[in-house]
């Protein structure tokens, strides 16, 4: 008799758990059909503004265009969309909770031990006080071309450090490398 009842709480056990699986894979489904539209229109309206201005253009378009982007997004799905980083670049809208920390961190080892960056995501539901949280985070890999606002002192033109210094007075977001981690996409979605 005991017997039954230990494989019968394996049983559920296992089905609980497969049930879990399969929610948490059509959450990050989901998500993610949302994510990867918003972080190709961002690029697209970066590579514009630098071809119509040039690199210092691109700083505007962060400053402005991304927030009102992530903002847009966070109203018509009920999210909460930002991109973060532990470099910021504005303080009051790119500061990493401590998910965040734990989910950069992560990618970062991911991506040191040579996983391809377009695969840099993670995802986890969140048990809190009020109820259950779906989070996500999809990785930003700086690309060559980022370097003009993001790379080492030296290779940042000075129209770009005076319009960082003018609209970022606090910046932290300088000295990557192609290929390193900048920050990430984070979504977080009440259940």
């Amino acid at each position: 008799m005991q017997k039954k009842i230990i494989i019968a709480s394996l049983l559920l056990i296992s089905a609980f758990s497969a049930h879990a699986d399969n929610k948490l894979d059509a959450l990050k489904d989901e998500t993610r059909a949302a994510a990867m539209p918003f972080m190709k229109a961002l690029m697209e309206e970066n590579k514009k503004a630098v071809q119509d201005g040039g690199p210092e253009s691109a700083v505007k378009v962060c400053k402005d265009i991304a927030p009102k982007m992530a903002s847009e997004l966070s109203r018509q799905k009920g999210w909460k969309v930002t991109r973060v980083s532990t470099k910021v670049r504005n303080p009051m809208i790119g500061t990493t909770d401590e998910w965040e920390q734990k989910a950069l961190k992560k990618m970062e080892a991911r991506l040191a031990k040579g996983e391809k960056p377009e695969t840099l995501e993670v995802a986890e539901i969140i048990k809190g006080k009020n109820g259950q949280t779906f989070r996500y985070m999809k990785g930003i890999v700086l690309q060559p071309g980022c370097v003009s606002c993001h790379g080492k002192p030296e290779e940042i033109s000075d129209a770009v450090k005076a319009s960082l210094a003018a609209e970022y007075p606090h910046d932290q977001a300088t000295g990557y490398t192609p290929g390193q981690l900048r920050g990430g996409l984070s979504i977080s979605r009440p259940l």
